[in-house]
C-alpha cells in the first residue's frame, strides 16, 4: 500500500514508481562494494548482488515466525489454551489436513515444509498492506541519509515482489523434486519417466520434448506465479497513491479489500502446489 502525500510534490509519477519498485542492492562496482543508486548500477554488479531490503525482510519474517510458533509451543497447555494457542493449533489442523488429502505417502517432512511455506509466504504478502511511505520515505530514507549519506534510498519491504525470493523458494521445491523422484523411483525411473512417457521409447525425442518442459515449467510457474500477482497489486497501489491525490484513500481501501483475498490465496496456492509436484515425485513408475 502506499502513500504519495508527500512525495508527490518531489517526484514525477514516474520517478515516484520506479523509485518505489527498485530495490536497496549492495554489490560490487569497479572493484569496490557499495549499494547501487540507480537501477542501471544495480544491474552493473551482475549475479552476486543481493537486494539487502527483501533479502532481510525475508529473513526478519521468518525468523519472528519460528520464534512465535517456538514461544507458543513452549507455553501449551492442556488445561487453559490461550489465544495465540488455539490460532496455532488451527494452523497446524489445517495444513494436516490439506497434506493428509493430498499427500498419499508417508514422509514427515512434507507436514512442516508445508506449514513453513504457508505461513512465511502469508507474511510476506501481508507486508503489501503497509503503506510503503511509512518505512521508507518517512522512515529508511532519513536514516540512510544520515548514515550512509545516500540520498532518496530505495526500500521495499514486500519480499515477494522480488523474484529473487519467490524463485529461490520455488527452486528449492525443485530441487525437493528431483531428489524424491530419483530416490523413490530410482535415477533410471526418474529418466524413464521422461524419456519414455507418454509415447513409448521408439518416440523418445518427442517425449523429451514434452515431459523435459514440462518438468522444467513447475518451479517457474510456482515462483513467478507468486512474483506476479504480488508485484502487480503492490504497482496498482503505487499508481492509486501516485496519481489520485488526496482521493486515493478510498481507492486504496477498496483494493486493499481485495487484496486481502489474494494475500492468503497466493500462499494456499502455493503450498498445494508443492505438496502436488511432492506427492507426484514419490509415486512409482507404471510399466
Amino acid at each position: 500500500m502506499a502513500d504519495a502525500s508527500h512525495s508527490a510534490a518531489e517526484l514525477t509519477v514516474q520517478e515516484y514508481i520506479t523509485h518505489h519498485l527498485s530495490f536497496l542492492t549492495f554489490g560490487k562496482i569497479d572493484g569496490s562494494w557499495t549499494f547501487a543508486h540507480t537501477p542501471e548500477e544495480a544491474a552493473e554488479m551482475g549475479f552476486w548482488a543481493i537486494n539487502v531490503d527483501t533479502f532481510g525482510w525475508s529473513l526478519f519474517l521468518g525468523a519472528g515466525f519460528l520464534w512465535f510458533f517456538y514461544r507458543v509451543g513452549r507455553t501449551a497447555s492442556v488445561e487453559n489454551p490461550s489465544g495465540a494457542q488455539n490460532f496455532v493449533e488451527a494452523v497446524v489442523e489445517f495444513v494436516d489436513s490439506r497434506v493428509s488429502e493430498t499427500f498419499k505417502y508417508k514422509n514427515e517432512l512434507i507436514g512442516p515444509l508445508c506449514l513453513t511455506l504457508l505461513f512465511w509466504i502469508l507474511l510476506m504478502n501481508t507486508m503489501d498492506l503497509v503503506p510503503v511511505d511509512l518505512l521508507t520515505s518517512f522512515g529508511f530514507e532519513k536514516f540512510a541519509a544520515v548514515v550512509f549519506h545516500f540520498e532518496h534510498a530505495p526500500f521495499k519491504v514486500v519480499p515477494t515482489t522480488d523474484p529473487n525470493i519467490t524463485m529461490g523458494m520455488s527452486t528449492l521445491v525443485f530441487f525437493m523434486i528431483i531428489y524424491y523422484s530419483i530416490k523413490n523411483k530410482g535415477l533410471g525411473g526418474f529418466l524413464g519417466e521422461l524419456a519414455f512417457h507418454p509415447f513409448g521409447k521408439w518416440m523418445l525425442p518427442f517425449n523429451l520434448i514434452i515431459e523435459v518442459p514440462t518438468l522444467i515449467a513447475k518451479p517457474v510457474s510456482l515462483g513467478l506465479r507468486l512474483f506476479g500477482n504480488l508485484y502487480a497489486g503492490e504497482l496498482l497501489f503505487l499508481l492509486i497513491a501516485s496519481m489520485m491525490g488526496l482521493w486515493q484513500l478510498p481507492a486504496h481501501f477498496v483494493w486493499a479489500a481485495f487484496h486481502l483475498l489474494v494475500i492468503p490465496l497466493q500462499a494456499f496456492v502455493f503450498m498445494m502446489l508443492t505438496i502436488v509436484y511432492l506427492n507426484a515425485a514419490h509415486e512409482k513408475p507404471h510399466h
